[in-house]
């Protein structure tokens, strides 16, 4: 009986029994795999997709470039009849072909046209945010002058390397030291003056030092680099957006020439590198002196007559120049009276 039923039982596991191996005969069927599926259709459409991105990128890189030359309002100007086109109506008394060739216009037209504007309007949008950090903060850095201060000059001053230095040392960290002869300088020459901090470093570091530095309220104005214009890669002094008169301004920095737009308002110095022996704060009181007693027209050509010059030095000997031709003159009368 036990032999019957191992019979059955082999012959039956040898009908309905899978083979364990994960190969199959080649006459079984595949099931289809993803990539069977999917590969053929998704490829050609892919191809297409990045085709078209990439050729929209290359035109809207093309049509930035070829209008790079000119402002938004020189080609808002120069599109203006091309876009009023796009929306041009044809009278009701026109022909049918009149109509037709209306229409087809209008087609061809719009998209390019409704281009255009939106390339304006995301370049002035673009343009705007960018302003805000080249340009200075307002077209007015200063308040307007009191009425009886009007013929004052206004003296800028840079503040490192002229004022002071800041230095860094493993020890201590950074710190400030003040030039020689600075609170002189600006205790003097603040009855004359109005004496302004433009500097191009942040707020941040420009505040307490001249909190620090001026104990007296000598200086009126601080400007830091949010007043600046950026450009090239440097934040330059923008004298145009005082709010003062060009032809009063004196700015005074040890890098003048390559800090400022405006040269010829430009007082050269030596840079400060914490020389102890140094005096030339001291020696520039007497030209700055002379300026604001004299009131010169114009201080733009008085600078100019220095250039190449250390003003300095050569405001004291054609001084010493001066004395002495008054000297002749007097003693050129006194034989005439003789």
């Amino acid at each position: 009986m036990s032999r019957i039923v191992r019979s059955r039982i082999l012959s039956y596991l040898s009908k309905n029994s899978k083979p364990f191996s994960s190969s199959t005969s080649a006459n079984s069927p595949k099931e289809p795999t993803i990539s069977s599926v999917s590969t053929p259709e998704k490829k050609p459409w892919g191809i297409l997709k990045y085709g078209i991105f990439g050729a929209f990128t290359g035109l809207a890189a093309t049509v930035g470039y070829a209008t790079y030359a000119h402002t938004s309002e020189e080609i808002d100007i120069k599109t203006k009849a091309f876009r009023e086109s796009a929306n041009r109506n044809i009278g009701d008394d026109a022909s049918s072909l009149e109509k037709l060739g209306g229409l087809f216009c209008s087609v061809a037209t719009t998209v390019p046209a409704k281009s255009v504007e939106l390339y304006l309007d995301l370049r002035r949008t673009f343009e705007e945010h960018v302003r805000g950090f080249t340009e200075p903060s307002s077209e007015k850095l200063l308040p307007d002058l009191p009425p009886h201060e009007k013929q004052i000059f206004t003296l800028v001053l840079d503040l490192n390397e002229t004022l002071v230095y800041s230095d860094w040392t493993r020890e201590r960290g950074w710190k400030t030291f003040k030039r020689p002869g600075v609170d002189a300088f600006l205790q003097h020459l603040a009855q004359f003056y109005e004496i302004v901090i433009y500097s191009d470093q942040m707020s941040t570091y420009v505040d307490p030092i001249i909190e620090r530095l001026d104990q007296k309220g000598c200086i009126r104005y601080r400007l830091s680099r949010s007043a600046t214009r950026y450009q090239e890669g440097k934040h330059y002094r923008d004298l145009s957006k005082l709010n003062r008169d060009p032809s009063r301004i004196l700015y005074v920095s040890g890098h003048a020439l390559d800090s400022s737009l405006q040269p010829d308002n430009c007082v050269p110095i030596k840079p400060w590198k914490m020389e102890a022996d140094d005096t030339t704060l001291l020696d520039l009181i007497p030209f700055l002196d002379y300026v604001a007693r004299h009131r010169p027209t114009d201080i733009r050509p008085v600078l100019e007559s220095y250039k190449g010059h250390d003003i300095a030095k050569e405001f004291i000997e054609r001084s010493k120049e001066t004395q002495r031709r008054i000297q002749e003159q007097k003693q050129q009368g006194r034989l005439w009276r003789r």
